[in-house]
């Protein structure tokens, strides 16, 4: 069609079949509702795959509707669509599973996998070290359905299998843990599941599956949030669930009565963005390992988190575990003063104070202030969340610039 006069395409739109079709009427407001909605030349193999945000898609007849219905085509988004489709082929590849359920966040993932495999008087073993909000939906979600929850040290697996019960049906954790940075031993971990027959489910969103694939080393469900590395920029919500697809099976029912798919236009945003994530996590990786040396050499820091450092406590383990990097998380103490932590966040030039991470820009946070409303200032301290305790996360900036902007920012110590 590109190929054709100005002239040409004008007839080509003006002679097409729905133009005609809608001839037959002078009506204005009726012509506006139909024209322009059908291509009028041949669309061929598009270089970038289109958004498909129709909520629903024409049915001929009541034969076509049981067919498309029972999964034979798309006729409703909130039930599939092909944005997250693709999506969810990329997913599955990149974690080595059978079939991804899309989300339209990192929360709408965890309580689809918790409400569709727990029920009333079922226990559920959970990391310590997880996602606050996630302990927060276990702590007033699931025990309004009288589902039992535990917490345990998923670093000493003899303390997750002295809580493991008969009715333990879930051992849930993330690999890297936030903001200390310890690393569970997941083939163990997966070995002890097993023994009991539980299932083992996998928070990867700090590691990545370039980091680790967990369905590969036993874990029976990888759960992500999209909106960090799989996004990237600090612009996409989503969630995702990577299982075999008898797990899939079962959970999909709850995902489309929940109502927790993702929109077209951020899952085609996130398929997009994963074409570079090796690239811009690969780099963040390695300019994570380089910055926590740097800082656990700077003599205004008290101590520095993060798996690639020789005295970090699983520094072996990560090594055997994790492929490409350490990952790009980090955290690292100063004096316990609020008035040189906010110094400190006041000289830095490049990096800023951001709710989330995973993006493609050096981020840091502060975990107590985070909790402080949530937890007492003891319960914080044996959380390890001190006044001086910052978690960074690392961008793809060149590593020297970095370097530079926390130095020069932790000279506030000085004064």
């Amino acid at each position: 069609l590109h190929l054709l006069s100005r002239r040409q395409r004008q007839m080509c739109i003006r002679d097409s079949p729905q133009a005609k079709e809608h001839a037959m009427t002078k009506k204005l407001d009726t012509q506006l509702l139909y024209l322009g909605t059908v291509p009028c030349g041949i669309v061929k193999n598009p270089e970038v795959p289109p958004i498909y945000p129709s909520t629903a898609y024409i049915i001929d007849d009541m034969d076509d509707y049981d067919f498309a219905s029972s999964g034979g085509r798309y006729f409703y988004s909130r039930t599939a669509n092909p944005n997250r489709d693709g999506l969810s082929q990329a997913i599955s590849y990149l974690e080595q599973g059978d079939a991804t359920i899309i989300c339209s966040s990192g929360m709408a993932a965890i309580a689809t996998v918790l409400l569709g495999l727990l029920e009333s008087g079922s226990h559920i073993l959970m990391s310590q070290r997880i996602y606050g909000e996630t302990i927060e939906l276990a702590n007033t979600l699931l025990k309004k359905f009288k589902i039992q929850i535990s917490y345990a040290d998923f670093s000493n697996l003899s303390n997750v299998e002295e809580l493991i019960q008969p009715n333990t049906r879930i051992l849930y954790t993330e690999i890297i843990s936030n903001p200390l940075t310890q690393v569970v031993d997941i083939n163990n971990l997966t070995k002890l599941a097993k023994k009991y027959d539980i299932l083992t489910v996998i928070d990867s969103t700090f590691t990545t599956p370039f980091l680790i694939q967990p369905l590969t080393h036993g874990a029976d469900i990888v759960i992500h949030s999209l909106t960090k590395y799989f996004g990237g920029h600090s612009d996409i919500t989503g969630g995702s669930i990577t299982a075999s697809a008898g797990i899939i099976d079962a959970l999909l029912p709850q995902y489309l009565l929940l109502g927790c798919c993702l929109d077209p236009y951020s899952a085609w945003l996130i398929l997009r963005s994963i074409k570079t994530m090796g690239m811009r996590v690969r780099k963040q990786n390695e300019n994570a390992s380089a910055l926590a040396q740097a800082l656990n050499n700077n003599p205004h820091v008290k101590a520095v988190y993060h798996p690639s450092l020789a005295d970090h406590p699983q520094h072996v383990l990560a090594s055997k575990l994790l492929k490409d990097g350490y990952g790009a998380i980090l955290s690292f103490r100063i004096t316990d003063s609020r008035e040189k932590v906010n110094g400190f966040m006041h000289q830095l030039k490049l990096a800023k104070y951001l709710g989330t991470l995973g993006g493609i820009r050096t981020t840091y946070t502060h975990p107590a202030t985070a909790f402080r409303k949530k937890f007492s200032p003891k319960a914080l301290m044996e959380m390890g969340l001190h006044e001086g305790l910052i978690r960074v996360s690392v961008g793809a900036e060149d590593i020297d610039d970095l370097i530079d902007d926390f130095s020069q920012a932790l000279e506030i110590c000085n004064s």
